[in-house]
């Protein structure tokens, strides 16, 4: 017992002359350098970026693939041979679809996005006007695809788990209110965006250009007001007239060369997850619902997104059918633009950007043409697929109206699914064609409109949870139609 007691008596003695020592460096010290507020924007910048990307574009993890497993076949882009009643297209999903989306982009994305606006502040430790612009555009876009995909989220509370009044169970804000917090946040991005200011590095996306940060700044912007322009009609004309009556300081995208996307090298961890999953397994073919429209329209983007099967012709796969169904059909599988490791993940682009002005035109919300936007949005997605458009393409398609536009805009969006499924919740086109007479689907045969909020969120945020749920005015299943459904 003594001899407890006198090393207890040293241990403290020591450990008591250490410290009055060593007062004068106790904040040094006892700084951890592997918290996030020590380490430069740029070292955050890439992972973040890359989280988003993947999450958004074809994640490799089996049961967490959200566009590949759920949004590409809900949309009738691809659709699944096997594994039908389980992996999303018989409107089944495993939770962890939900889970693995939410967990990652609010934990390794948006988490690292928030880091660098405080660093990148005035104020920070970094101060660095361009990646306060950078970390807002993807803040935004990212923010974006989560109340596009769930509904109401946790914003304006969310991430604060380290401040100063820590919130662990952050609220959640309406759609409304998360779109409009988007748009001013994109317009301070443009603001903050300086071309020829401070140098940025770790940009995986555009290498440093703040100006096509800017572009995509500005196109996101436009988008985001469009798709809330029913809701909205004043605010968003606003919104849109503003940015197209000055383009000198709100910049948009001129080319698919400025487009938003992530470049892969052919390496392990940083190739196109759709080359990792498609080229490794073979449960996908082609929707029967794409083949037929690109069929009908002869058009030569079939060539890009589809291959022909062993007998030389493009034929599709009804969606929903029952494994032992779909054994019966030989049907086209992804193109090899889509299989290249080295092939980009999409974010945003030119022709995406170029639909939105063309059903804008035609809602009256701009000026301008609404055929001649759908146009030069179709070329552009010719180009973008190595293609050319045919010359006489615009007369195969008849009467220019809305839901002209948005069959196009789908055709487009081929690879994107988590957009054209929510242009699709949206919009209500294209009109998808009758069950096949095989198929069966879920979620009582509605086309699902959104994810149900994860698990964790009722056990861990559950009265915040409940608030969301009520703003959906509607019950937290996968049949509620979102705040900006026409």
């Amino acid at each position: 017992m003594k001899i407890h007691k006198i090393i207890l008596y040293t241990l403290f003695l020591v450990s008591g002359l250490f410290v009055g020592a060593c007062t004068g460096e106790f904040e040094e010290i006892n700084t951890n350098p592997n918290e996030p507020e020590l380490v430069n924007p740029s070292l955050l910048l890439p992972n973040a970026i890359q989280v988003s990307a993947d999450r958004y574009w074809g994640h490799s993890t089996r049961y967490e693939r959200l566009n590949i497993d759920a949004a590409m076949c809900w949309i009738q882009h691809i659709a699944r041979n096997i594994y039908i009643n389980s992996e999303g297209d018989n409107y089944e999903v495993p939770v962890t679809i939900a889970s693995g989306t939410w967990d990652n982009v609010y934990r390794n994305s948006l988490v690292n996005f928030e880091s660098m606006l405080r660093l990148a502040a005035p104020d920070g430790r970094y101060p660095n006007v361009n990646y306060e612009g950078i970390a807002l555009v993807m803040k935004s876009f990212t923010y974006s695809y989560l109340t596009d995909v769930f509904g109401p989220i946790p914003y304006s509370d969310a991430l604060k788990g380290t401040s100063e009044e820590a919130i662990y169970s952050p609220k959640y804000d309406s759609m409304e209110d998360v779109y409009a917090s988007l748009l001013a946040d994109l317009k301070l991005a443009n603001d903050k965006l300086t071309v020829g200011g401070p140098r940025v590095e770790g940009d995986i996306l555009y290498g440093g250009d703040v100006l096509r940060w800017k572009k995509f700044a500005n196109s996101l912007r436009l988008k985001i007001a469009n798709r809330q322009a029913a809701k909205k009609p004043a605010e968003s004309r606003a919104v849109m007239q503003e940015i197209l009556g000055n383009p000198s300081v709100y910049p948009i995208f001129s080319s698919n060369s400025e487009y938003a996307a992530l470049n892969h090298a052919n390496v392990i961890g940083s190739r196109n997850k759709m080359f990792d999953v498609f080229s490794t397994r073979s449960d996908w073919n082609i929707s029967s619902t794409l083949i037929d429209k690109l069929l009908e329209l002869d058009d030569p983007r079939i060539a890009a997104y589809a291959k022909p099967t062993p007998a030389g012709e493009y034929a599709g796969l009804p969606n929903g059918l029952t494994d032992e169904a779909a054994a019966t059909f030989v049907a086209s599988t992804i193109g090899d633009r889509f299989l290249d490791p080295e092939a980009p993940s999409i974010l945003m682009t030119y022709s995406e950007l170029l639909f939105v002005l063309a059903e804008a035109a035609f809602d009256g919300d701009i000026q301008g043409s609404a055929e001649s936007y759908l146009s030069q949005a179709i070329a552009a997605s010719f180009d973008q697929n190595g293609l050319t458009m045919p010359s006489d393409y615009m007369t195969r398609l008849g009467t220019i109206d809305k839901e002209t536009i948005m069959t196009q805009k789908w055709i487009a969006l081929f690879g994107q699914g988590i957009e054209a499924w929510t242009e699709y919740r949206r919009t209500g086109f294209p009109v998808m064609p009758a069950p096949h007479p095989s198929s069966i689907f879920t979620n009582d045969g509605v086309l699902p409109t959104r994810l149900e909020y994860p698990l964790s969120e009722y056990s861990l945020n559950s009265d915040n949870v409940a608030s969301g749920v009520q703003m959906l005015n509607g019950e937290d299943n996968m049949r509620t139609r979102l705040w900006w459904a026409e």
